[in-house]
């Protein structure tokens, strides 16, 4: 974003903005990693949110995972056939529950993608480093405040669409 852009742009629309420009650093990223892995960009997406959810001890569920990348339960169930059959990912029953499925990345692949993908994690660490505590919590709080909002502005499309365009329909 050049400065003259910049200027004529309120507060609001430039944060707007930072994270739009942010959004399709993170989209390239994606793309990155499809090329990387040799899959299509939404399965690379899928596998990301594996891979994140795996480090942060909370791995997902098929359920889980399409909530969070926004397709339907059938969608999922071939995208995770795709990345099984590609080695990247593995289905296991480790709760009490044996109906319960979790997804985590197979063991090379993970170390891998950790080779790739810890640089740019340690380069986000370290700038978060230049920020004050309260000021991350400020900024956790917008990005929080944004995801209702936009959350409630997606059911109130899902709400008023014709059945053929709503998920799953």
């Amino acid at each position: 974003m050049t400065d003259a852009h910049r200027d004529g742009m309120s507060q609001g629309d430039r944060v707007v903005d930072a994270l739009r420009v942010y959004s399709a650093d993170y989209s390239e990223l994606t793309h990155y990693l499809a090329r990387w892995l040799g899959v299509h960009s939404a399965d690379a997406t899928a596998f990301s949110e594996i891979v994140y959810a795996q480090e942060s001890a909370e791995p997902l569920s098929p359920i889980k995972l399409s909530k969070r990348i926004g397709l339907t339960s059938g969608a999922t169930t071939s995208l995770l056939n795709r990345l099984e059959d590609a080695g990247l990912i593995v289905r296991s029953r480790e709760h009490s529950d044996r109906r319960m499925v979790t997804l985590r990345s197979t063991p090379d692949v993970g170390r891998d993608a950790a080779a790739v993908f810890d640089p740019v994690a340690e380069r986000i660490d370290a700038m978060m480093q230049e920020y004050s505590p309260e000021f991350l919590q400020e900024v956790e709080s917008l990005l929080d405040h944004l995801h209702t909002v936009i959350g409630g502005a997606i059911q109130n499309l899902q709400s008023k669409a014709p059945k053929s365009a709503q998920r799953g329909g």
